[in-house]
Order: structure tokens, then C-alpha cells, then sequence
């Protein structure tokens, strides 16, 4: 069933490791529903589809290949650090280009300038939310900005590599994640940039801001793809951190499992992040001269504006009137607890703030002026 979507060679081996661990590991999850089992068959076709429209763009159109992706800005680090908000406070820039949700789940036929605000992609991509994210899956709303017109995640783009940990947010696969740890990821890169050359082609913009957790995993291929590229990377204390994320993770599985064991729950994603977080210290210790910008979350709530001209000031980016006033009118628009209040409590999950003090200590005392 999966083997209907056309893909060159190149990019037909590079994805085919992925694919079989993954497959093989949501065979060997015994705790997902029927339901779920039919969205994880879903979720590996879209994987595919949307892959398979790049690279088939990209053998029509050679010259997509040669779009130049200057100094991206990368934002990344533990989940819950408001990386999302300031991604969008980011979008509102026109003159700065990240990629909107729409247009990952549809990139084709390329988006273009002249009709990338009016493409009825748009419409099409809020309806599917508006009718998804309903019962169950509600509450996701409640944590996490969701819309065509909001920016999307690269962990949406890496994911059709199928080398990516964007999926265990959505399902439980305890025999892939070994796997994808030990994996050279280059080849989740290089997609992940025929992606952007993808988006830009017909819509250019000076400079392109993305970001994911995810990242952190993997800064030797990020790097071996994008040499030039600038990290941008809020702290928060993982105490409030690891709530947050568990209770988000239980909620965005909860249509794929009958039955979530929240002690299991807040065990796997306590170290889960941590192991990203280890490696993302020890890659920044032996490149000490590489261009970051460490942040405070705190500072993002309390003056978005000022934390917005901070990541301009340092990757280089005039942070016009213009920009200004987009990062107030998002503000205007995009009012705290919109979709309601995203609860949480560490003792849910079983987990106690000296525990994941101590499984976080040296990211804490490395970051403790940022926390």
C-alpha cells in the first residue's frame, strides 16, 4: 500500500531504514486501538505523499535545487520554553519567511507571492482543524497554536524523512526511538532543505526562521547541511517543563490508545528530552565559536516585543516599525488561553521535582543563569 507513491531512487533508499523500524515497531505496540492503528497507517502515507510531491517537483525542476537558503535561524530546546509563540511573533514579520502550516501539509504545487495569503489551501487546512480537533483532542488547541496561518514545526518536515522523533509524540514505539538515536540523520536534513528550497522557490524572503525541539538531537547533521546556521535557544526550568509536555503528550495520543499508563508516560518523555538535551551540551562544548542565542522563557511573556528584537539583533535581521507592529498585532489577536486553560500537575505522571532535578542537573547548572 505504501509503495503507490513515486519516489526518485536516491530518495527512495534514504527513506526505506525509517519506514521498516517504524513499521516493525507499531506492530509491536500492543496497546494501540483499532483507531489508532489506522491513523498510524495514515500518518506514514501523508509522510510519503507529501515527500513524494517535493522530490517529484524537484525532478521536473532541477533549478528548485539551487535555491539559496542563507543563515536559517533554527530555534530549538525543551518543549514548552515558548518556542511556538515566539515562532509566531516571528511570522507576522512578512519580510521574514517561515513555513506556515498550510503549505507543509500541502507544498504543492509550490506556493507562490503573488497568492500565498489567499491560497485556498488555507481554508482548506482550518477546516480539517476545526473538524479534527474536537472530543479528545480538544484540549490540544488549549496548549498549542494550531492554524494554516500559524507556523508549523520541522519536526511536520523532518517526519517524511522518517527519520525523525516527531511521531513518538503520537504514538508510543519503544523499539524505533533506540533506533533513531543511533541514526545518522543527515539524509532527515537533506530533506528537510529540499523542503525549504521547496516553499522558497516561487516565494522568496531574505531569511528563513524554523524550529523544533527535535533538533537538538542531531546538531552534527543539522550543521553538515546547513553550515551557516544561527540556534536560537530558550531555557525554562524542566520542573514546569515536564508537566506540561506530559500532559500534551497524553492528550495528543489519547485517540490512538484506549488505555495510557501516565506513571509509563511521564517516565519515557522525563528522559526522552534529556537525552536531547545531553547532546545538544556536549555538540555545544566542542563548537564553542558557534553562533547562539541563549534565552530566558520568562522574558518571551513578559516583553514579547523586546524578546522578538533580541533574536533580530543577533541573527542579523532589521527589526523594522513594520515587524513591530506585527508582533503586536499577533499579540492583540492571539490572547493567552484563547482555546481555555492547558492544566497539569508533575505527580499526574508520577514524576516528583526532585526526581527530574536530578535526571536534569547538568542541563540546570549549565543553564541556571537562563532558567
Amino acid at each position: 500500500m505504501l509503495s503507490r507513491h513515486v519516489l526518485s531512487d536516491e530518495i527512495r533508499e534514504g527513506v526505506r531504514p525509517g519506514i521498516e523500524v517504524m513499521i516493525a515497531a507499531l506492530a509491536a505496540e500492543r496497546g494501540l486501538s483499532d483507531e489508532g492503528r489506522v491513523r498510524a497507517q495514515a500518518l506514514l502515507e501523508d509522510n510519503l505523499r507529501r515527500l513524494a510531491e517535493i522530490d517529484n517537483w524537484r525532478q521536473r525542476h532541477p533549478e528548485i535545487g539551487e535555491v539559496e537558503i542563507d543563515r536559517p535561524v533554527f530555534i530549538l530546546g525543551l518543549p514548552r520554553c515558548g518556542t511556538s509563540v515566539l515562532h509566531a511573533l516571528i511570522a507576522s514579520d512578512k519580510t521574514v519567511r517561515t513555513p506556515m502550516s498550510w503549505e507543509v501539509a500541502a507544498p504543492s504545487p509550490p506556493p507562490e507571492a503573488a497568492t500565498f495569503d489567499s491560497d485556498p489551501r488555507i481554508k482548506a487546512f482550518d477546516d480539517y482543524v476545526d473538524a479534527n480537533f474536537t472530543g479528545k483532542w480538544a484540549g490540544v488547541r488549549k496548549a498549542h497554536p494550531i492554524g494554516a496561518l500559524i507556523p508549523q514545526e520541522c519536526g511536520m518536515i523532518l517526519e517524511t524523512s522518517f527519520q525523525s522523533v516527531n511521531p513518538l509524540m503520537l504514538f508510543r514505539m519503544p523499539d524505533y526511538y533506540p533506533w533513531y538515536l543511533k541514526t545518522d540523520t543527515t539524509f532527515a536534513y537533506k530533506v528537510h532543505k529540499m523542503w525549504l528550497q521547496h516553499l522558497a522557490w516561487k516565494n522568496p524572503r531574505e531569511r528563513w526562521v524554523v524550529k523544533v525541539q527535535e533538533h537538538s538531537y542531531h546538531l552534527p547533521e543539522l550543521y553538515s547541511v546547513y553550515p551557516d546556521a544561527m540556534l536560537v535557544q530558550p531555557h525554562r526550568d524542566p520542573v514546569t517543563v515536564m508537566a506540561s509536555i506530559c500532559a500534551l503528550i497524553e492528550v495528543i495520543r489519547s485517540v490512538s490508545f484506549e488505555h495510557q499508563d501516565r506513571v509509563e508516560l511521564g517516565n519515557e518523555f522525563l528522559h526522552l528530552w534529556n537525552d536531547a538535551q545531553v547532546r545538544m551540551m556536549n555538540y555545544r562544548k566542542t563548537r564553542p565559536e558557534l553562533p547562539i542565542h541563549d534565552m530566558r522563557y520568562r522574558d518571551i511573556p513578559a516583553d514579547p516585543v523586546k524578546a522578538v528584537a533580541g533574536v533580530y539583533a543577533f541573527a542579523g535581521i532589521e527589526f523594522t516599525p513594520t515587524a513591530e507592529q506585527g508582533v503586536r498585532q499577533w499579540l492583540a489577536d492571539n490572547p493567552a488561553d484563547k482555546h481555555g486553560r492547558h492544566t497539569y500537575s508533575l505527580a499526574d505522571y508520577g514524576l516528583t521535582e526532585d526526581r527530574v532535578r536530578e535526571v536534569y542537573a547538568d542541563y540546570i547548572e549549565t543553564y541556571r543563569d537562563f532558567i
